[in-house]
């Protein structure tokens, strides 16, 4: 048998951050917040950074509409939808309540601007209009809603219509809320939408405000939904970035729409002043090859994709410790993408994340019949 020998290397990562705010932001009771159920999350690693009765089915009201956008967006993303294409409302869109833009039956809009109508001022027409224009109908589209919650692991909702209005069993958590935010927001062209303040309709004559009043009053917020139902309450999913940190505010069921924008803004402060974001590297020794035994070719070079990244403590001293284990040499044959070791990141006794070493090419074996060959077809290229 090879004998193996594992090199190890450890580079300790001294991050120490003075947390520059008063102490009461550092600690955080379900007293401060009055929503019956939130979560927190920073939205790039999905940690969840605070959360209160966070899977607690409840209705969300037009928040509904953040898994609306996601499919429009991923429809734009496929080309099967242009934001210049003529949407017409049928008599169905032009029949809602709530929020909406006084859709008439047969009217034609842009797919922009339904967009728009649907974003800043939660118009639940225009976000019919859009589902019936995607899937031909809105409860055809419903079904894509509720097969897309499946894939994305919300197994606390169920949707029963495209806009939020109050429906027996239309319930979703705090927590599924902030997983369908977290991927909406990864299509980054909803900014252009939720970060719009005021604007206007039908070549000016339809002026709409956004229903997002931190728009107006939170140091780097950049969405992203409000709704509200006498079912539901007031509810919102805020985002916003500040450096390299950007996290996602989910309150439901707050009594009034000022009790709705304090929570979210307190969770935000809280997860700004609480933590930070580190982007992982490799270590600068990282070996670039491995010695191969018994191959075609001596070494074969080795790579690892480390595009993770981690939440850190402000009030802690971290230390984040990267070892690597690798082989000195391997046995051929090799094939590409093979697993030759591992880079593991920790802080303490604990590992966080794992990332494989692996052969960037094939190294076949050096058989007598393999070595014949290529000096065979050697002689012949002569």
């Amino acid at each position: 048998m090879l004998r193996k020998k594992f090199v190890s290397i450890f580079l300790v990562v001294n991050m120490i951050c003075v947390l520059a705010f008063p102490a009461s932001v550092s600690a955080l009771s379900d007293d401060s917040v009055t929503a019956p159920s939130a979560v927190l999350m920073e939205s790039s690693t999905g940690k969840i950074i605070y959360e209160k009765n966070s899977h607690e089915q409840r209705p969300c009201a037009s928040v509904t509409k953040v898994m609306t956008l996601l499919l429009v967006f991923e429809e734009i993303d496929a080309g099967h939808l242009s934001l210049d294409d003529t949407i017409t409302a049928s008599e169905h869109a032009a029949s809602m309540g709530g929020s909406d833009i006084w859709l008439e039956d047969g009217e034609e809009m842009s797919c922009d601007d339904m967009i728009k109508a649907t974003v800043v001022a939660s118009a639940n027409d225009a976000a019919v209009a859009l589902a019936e224009h995607i899937s031909g109908s809105e409860d055809a589209f419903v079904e894509k809603m509720n097969a897309r919650a499946k894939e994305l692991g919300m197994n606390d909702t169920v949707f029963k219509n495209c806009n939020g209005l109050d429906e027996d069993g239309h319930v979703t958590s705090a927590n599924d809320v902030a997983i369908m935010s977290r991927e909406l927001i990864k299509h980054e062209k909803v900014f252009d939408y939720t970060s719009i303040w005021l604007d206007n309709l039908r070549d000016g004559k339809t002026q709409i405000v956004n229903t997002n009043k931190l728009l107006k009053t939170y140091n780097g917020i950049t969405g992203l939904k409000t709704g509200t139902t006498d079912d539901a309450g007031c509810c919102m999913s805020a985002t916003a970035t500040r450096g390299a940190v950007s996290l996602i505010s989910v309150v439901l069921g707050c009594k009034t729409g000022k009790e709705r924008f304090s929570d979210a803004a307190i969770l935000l402060d809280y997860g700004f002043a609480n933590i930070s974001v580190k982007e992982l590297t490799l270590p600068e020794d990282m070996p670039q090859n491995v010695k191969i035994e018994k191959g075609m070719v001596n070494s074969v070079d080795v790579q690892c994709d480390v595009s993770s990244k981690v939440v850190m403590d402000k009030s802690e001293k971290a230390e984040i410790v990267t070892n690597i284990e690798l082989p000195e040499t391997v046995e051929a044959p090799i094939t590409k993408g093979q697993k030759l070791g591992k880079v593991t990141y920790s802080t303490g006794d604990e590992a966080f994340e794992e990332c494989d070493i692996v052969a960037k090419y094939d190294v076949p074996k050096a058989e007598f019949g393999t070595v014949f060959a290529v000096v065979f077809e050697s002689l012949f290229a002569l």
